[in-house]
């Protein structure tokens, strides 16, 4: 009997330990505040933004397109988050950002930084290739509070104008995750502008590069939920069936479910993208 109930607890306590280990993670691109948006500006949507965001409650979220101003809006509203990262002009208070927001009761922020896609990534406001604006990667080593594990995550935003720079951005996607994360479990959130059969894609996910990333929408254990189409357009629906918003995965992560969050409030949605959300699994 003793000896029964001795196993018991320490049972509960491994069941434990694995759920623990779970990381929820969501790319939303949150649409910038400009007034020719009219009701669906800004002002209008924000708070259904926030409240979508905790509601699905994810420890890592990375957000584009995001000013100044709705930065803070963003701060003062998930309260228990902190952000990294600054706008793409400067790399503090001046364009959009492609910032990472992270659940501080759960998460330890270890190391941070930004990256320019350009050919001269550690300059600021630096324009690369054919792009129409600067461009940026965001990145924050993480320690996972209850489990010790760490991991790398990365969020970005590609060009919509340039083919030469969307296709540069891939390759150096995966050589940033390669130098910064290492060995590291890593996932790397964004907004790409591509469909999966576009070029950028294709280089990110190529298989017979052993720096590939993986969709996670791929490997999900259960199926994926809600639309596949990440681009709403602020039209009643998805534009069409291919997404332009991720969660790439690197490592040895286990995908538990995969959804795209397709909420309205009385036909209206929070921004022109979908949310994308992720539960991954630290092994």
């Amino acid at each position: 009997m003793k000896s029964r109930l001795f196993l018991l607890p320490v049972g509960l306590v491994m069941t434990g330990m694995v759920a623990a280990q779970d990381i929820s993670v969501m790319s939303f691109n949150i649409r910038l505040n400009t007034a020719s948006d009219s009701l669906n500006a800004w002002p209008y949507r924000k708070e259904k933004l926030s409240s979508q965001v905790l509601y699905h409650a994810p420890q890592v979220l990375g957000v584009q397109e995001a000013l100044p101003d709705q930065m803070n809006d963003l701060r003062a509203s998930l309260k228990q988050y902190r952000s990294i990262g600054g706008g793409r002009d400067n790399g503090t208070d001046k364009g959009e950002a492609s910032a990472i927001f992270y659940d501080t009761t759960q998460l330890a922020a270890l190391q941070s930084g930004m990256l320019w896609l350009s050919e001269t990534p550690t300059v600021a406001g630096s324009k690369g290739w054919d792009a129409a604006f600067p461009r940026v990667i965001t990145w924050v080593k993480f320690r996972h509070k209850k489990s010790g594990k760490q991991f790398v995550a990365f969020n970005t935003h590609f060009d919509h104008m340039g083919k030469v720079a969307r296709r540069e951005s891939a390759h150096m996607v995966l050589k940033t995750v390669k130098e910064i994360a290492g060995k590291l479990p890593a996932f790397f959130t964004g907004d790409f502008n591509a469909t999966p059969d576009d070029e950028p894609i294709q280089v990110i996910m190529d298989k017979n590069n052993p720096l590939h990333l993986t969709d996670a929408k791929t490997v999900t254990v259960k199926p994926h939920y809600g639309p596949t189409g990440t681009f709403n357009a602020f039209k009643n629906k998805e534009i069409n069936d291919q997404p332009i918003d991720y969660i790439f995965i690197k490592g040895n992560w286990k995908v538990k479910n995969h959804a795209t969050i397709s909420q309205t409030w009385e036909g209206r949605f929070a921004s022109d993208h979908f949310a994308v959300l992720a539960l991954l699994h630290l092994p």
